[in-house]
């Protein structure tokens, strides 16, 4: 039985990324076909995705869309059908998609965002001429408003799915912007948009749509806590058997290390000796010296949530026991500047890159020897999948995704053998640093080591499984078994 899903985001790889959103975004219409889902995906006409997609199609013309005159434009990619919001008013300029390169956010986010929802809503109603959907899906607070519009329609309302993947992520605005967003009085309600005085974007998506999805089922328990909710956990507990957590996957067509164009010599896990060449190869691209001790890689934005203040200061004591670092990020200034003196203490054994290079990421997975990921908290993290994937051992905190995902090589596991990477509990100086000199020693023993490699690449995180579970999810709201 077909399912047709209108998917709503802000970002979706290969076209705009700036995150693992994108990943995500880009891969699901591939992971929910094989179930009988065809999804088009609606998504920002910025000014690169304009330029990447070649003759689309007219749509549907708006003289006003929340004030400003927009298209829709349709086209494919990969043959997943596509869908722009072409709005030059709110997307066309420069920088993120978001904000002005590293500076701040866009005064008028609110205005760009609830936009795209408006237009979701739109489309997902039926309002616009020969396209209809059995299922509205909309990502983060940048598409929340989707469901919120829809709910307050006079229009056939399909079902509605928002899938948080970082709830410390709100769109939080003030209450001067409620007049300009075209919703009837009634929406300014402690369950509609209104949010401590202001506006919220996503808790207007949390509360209109009929479910409710995290990118991990631990992060799904998780948000439910103040530790984690961000001010949100009340509302997230009110809908109850309406959340649910789903593992995200990685496309493996594109990370894959026995086709990996990046990679300086391709493997499998049959070839792992094949790693030693990446190996070189990053050391020569960090200009760090080779060495016997394992390498340590950080691919990350610099924040305080990725636990990268503790692990700046950490930095010492990694040389000090034989290891070395290469980071690939950009964030906090301070952040930068902490790593950027690092590496000039410690010419040689800690490289730093600021900024972003996908070419680069995919070098660091195939010639690491273990991906660091101390994030406080982790809806479900991907760097992790993709280090399994490549035989570059996650050592990572034991929150949300982190901790679905690892199997901690702790005495049992190592016992059993089935031990896929290392956990800590707590993002402090000292848990942090007994995760460093705990790899260290495990590094120490290359049979063990390897076996862990060997775990890790023989994991199926694959779109497969959890693609299936959201088809599932789609036919539960559409009445179907």
């Amino acid at each position: 039985m077909s399912c047709e899903v209108l998917s709503v985001a802000s970002e979706m790889f290969p076209l705009i990324k700036t995150g693992g959103l994108a990943d995500v975004v880009g891969a699901l219409p591939a992971a929910v076909a094989p179930h009988g889902v065809r999804m088009t995906t609606l998504l920002p006409g910025y000014p690169s995705v304009m330029a990447a997609i070649k003759r689309p199609r007219l749509l549907h013309r708006y003289t006003d869309l929340l004030g400003v005159p927009a298209r829709l434009l349709g086209a494919q990619i990969d043959g997943h059908p596509l869908i722009l919001l072409d709005a030059p008013a709110l997307f066309d300029r420069p920088g993120t998609p978001y904000g002005q390169g590293n500076g701040p956010d866009w005064d008028d986010n609110w205005h760009r965002f609830a936009a795209l929802g408006k237009a979701g809503a739109d489309l997902a109603s039926g309002a616009i001429k020969g396209l209809k959907f059995d299922v509205l899906h909309a990502h983060d607070w940048q598409a929340a408003m989707a469901p919120a519009y829809l709910r307050y329609m006079n229009a056939p309302k399909p079902p509605s799915i928002i899938t948080i993947h970082n709830i410390a992520f709100q769109g939080q605005f003030g209450a001067e912007i409620f007049a300009s967003l075209g919703l009837p009085p009634q929406a300014w309600s402690m369950d509609g948009v209104e949010y401590y005085g202001g506006v919220g974007l996503l808790k207007a998506g949390l509360t209109s749509a009929n479910a409710v999805t995290t990118v991990s089922p631990t992060y799904a328990s998780e948000i439910r806590s103040a530790e984690f909710g961000m001010g949100l956990e009340g509302l997230i507990a009110a809908r109850g058997d309406a959340v649910h957590g789903i593992l995200n996957g990685i496309d493996r067509t594109i990370w894959d290390p026995a086709l990996d164009s990046a990679l300086a010599a391709t493997f499998t896990a049959r070839s792992l000796t094949k790693r030693m060449i990446n190996k070189r190869a990053l050391e020569a691209h960090f200009a760090l010296d080779a060495g016997d001790g394992p390498l340590f890689v950080v691919i990350s934005r610099l924040t305080w949530q990725k636990g990268m203040d503790v692990l700046a200061g950490a930095l010492d004591h990694l040389v000090a026991i034989g290891a070395r670092l290469a980071l690939l990020g950009t964030g906090d200034a301070a952040l930068e500047a902490a790593f950027a003196a690092a590496a000039a203490r410690h010419r040689g054994k800690i490289g730093v890159q600021l900024g972003y290079d996908e070419q680069v990421s995919h070098l660091m997975q195939g010639g690491g020897d273990a991906i660091l990921i101390p994030s406080r908290f982790e809806p479900c993290g991907l760097t992790q999948l993709y280090g399994l994937a490549y035989g570059c051992v996650p050592v990572v905190a034991r929150t949300g995704g982190l901790a679905d995902s690892i199997i901690n090589a702790n005495e049992a596991g190592l016992a059993a053998g089935v031990a896929t990477g290392l956990q800590f509990d707590g993002v402090t100086p000292d848990s942090v640093a007994r995760a460093l000199r705990t790899s260290v020693r495990l590094y120490g023993d290359r049979a063990v080591w390897k076996a862990m490699q060997l775990q890790g690449m023989k994991a199926d995180f694959s779109w497969q499984r959890s693609g299936q579970r959201y088809a599932e999810l789609y036919d539960s709201l559409l009445g179907r078994s």
